[in-house]
Order: structure tokens, then sequence, then C-alpha cells
């Protein structure tokens, strides 16, 4: 991707970006280059793929949940147990609730030249209520940290150009939890632009 004036973008996923906040040190460094110089996207590398893809469709396309079984049975068997683990978490979660679909909105969070991808995957009427919901997938524990972060950036980047009264929440999809609640630390805007601009430093250096 490039920016307005046709230069690469330094452009980090929500997941890159936690990642990196969590480091210090040396390992923040590595994780930095690593993200730099990460080959250009493509789905084969891309380990959860085909389930986010299948959750996507099922809600877009109302489709049931055997869509999620069938990628499961076709996963291959690097993949397969991870995914059987994510299908019957989100189908728990799921459960008899009504949901309807509509079309998250994104947005390119910009700081010190560095930008972070702020897309949530699902937009869901829950029982009437508005959704948006970023899809959790690792086994890793789902810090106090990484919410308020991930929270913070969707409700500051996609309030306005989604439906009022909007919740902004992040689905631990192992655990079929949803997780709604908003940050409480506070400047954490100031927070996150002083990470953003010490990445940026790094991103010269690495």
């Amino acid at each position: 991707m490039t920016s307005p004036n046709g230069n690469d973008i330094r452009r980090l996923s929500l997941t890159d970006f936690v990642e990196i906040v969590s480091k210090s040190g040396t390992p923040k460094a590595t994780k930095v280059r690593q993200v730099k110089d990460r080959p250009d996207y493509h789905p084969s590398a891309d380990y959860y793929r085909q389930i986010r893809e299948a959750i996507v469709r099922m809600h877009r396309e109302g489709l049931s949940e055997t869509l999620l079984q069938n990628v499961v049975t076709n996963a291959s068997s690097a993949k397969h147990d991870n995914y059987t683990e994510i299908s019957n978490g989100y189908i728990r979660w799921l459960g008899r609730q009504e949901s309807t679909w509509f079309e998250p909105s994104d947005f390119l969070y910009e700081h010190a030249g560095i930008y972070i991808s702020v897309n949530p995957e699902l937009g869901l009427l829950i029982n009437n209520k508005p959704h948006l919901i970023k899809l959790y997938f690792k086994a890793e524990k789902l810090t106090k940290n990484r919410v308020d972060i991930i929270t913070y950036l969707m409700s500051n980047c996609l309030t306005t150009s989604s439906p009022p009264d909007t919740t902004m929440t992040i689905l631990d999809i192992r655990s079929s939890k949803l997780i709604t609640e908003l940050p409480t630390k506070r400047n954490l805007n100031a927070l996150i632009n002083a990470e953003l601009a010490y990445i940026a430093t790094l991103w010269d250096e690495v």
C-alpha cells in the first residue's frame, strides 16, 4: 500500500501493534524488524484466514454453522486442532442469540508516519444492539493492556462511521468470551502515540 505521496506506508495490524507494545528492550526492536522485513501479504501465509473468512461469510450470507465445521474438516493437519478449538468456541459463544450482519467500518490510524489498521471483522446486531467485533484467535492469554488498546482504538476511530450506540468489543473465541469493557487508563491516546513515535524511530534503525 502506498501513501498519497507515493511512498510505502509503514503499516501495522492491530495485532502487530499490541504485540510490539507488550515487549520492551531488544524484543521490541526485534518485533519491529520482523514487521518491517515481512514479505507482502499472501493468503498462504495467513494461518487463520480460512476460519476467519468462514466466520465472516457465515454471517454476511446468512449461512449455517455447517460452514465452519466444513472448514475444520478440510483443514490441514497443522491447523486442524486449532481450527477445531476456534470453531467450537465460536459456535458455543453464538449459541441461540439473534444476530444480524451489518458491514463493519475500518480506519487507518496514523501518528509519526506509522499506520495501524483498525479493522474489526464483524458488524453484528446482537439482540438488536449494534456491536463491532474484533476476533481474537490466539491461544495466548488476552491481557487487559491489549484489550484497552484495541477497544480504545476502535472507539476512537470507528464510532462516527458506525451505527449509533455501537459497542466496541473483542471476542476471545477459544474461551467464548465477548469483552465489552472500555479502557479506564487515562492518557491512553498519548501512550499510543508515544509508542508509535518510538516505533517510527526504531523502523529507521533496525
